[in-house]
């Protein structure tokens, strides 16, 4: 009689121990999916913001390009017309 509890005792701690295992895998499986998507919503800011930060300092080298070259064409035409008045005088 005590054979048959035992083994009856056996099979329901077994039952809830699977299912304590289930519980905690299923608890493991929600906190890295949470970590992942936190994970993957970084990703994507760093890159926005990379980005971001390229197409400014891509902006800026044009703006100075520009810049310095009417400043050179500036300069070019002025010291041209200087030159041509000096030869007209």
């Amino acid at each position: 009689m005590f054979g048959g509890l035992g083994k009856l005792a056996a099979e329901g701690l077994a039952h809830r121990t699977e299912k304590a295992t289930e519980g905690a895998v299923h608890a493991v499986e929600e906190v890295v999916k949470e970590v992942v998507d936190h994970a993957k919503e970084a990703g994507e800011k760093a890159i926005a913001e990379a980005l971001k930060k390229a197409q400014e300092s891509g902006e800026k080298v044009v703006k100075d390009v520009t810049e310095k070259l009417t400043h050179t064409v500036t300069d070019a035409v002025t010291h041209t017309a200087e030159g041509l008045g000096r030869l007209g005088q």
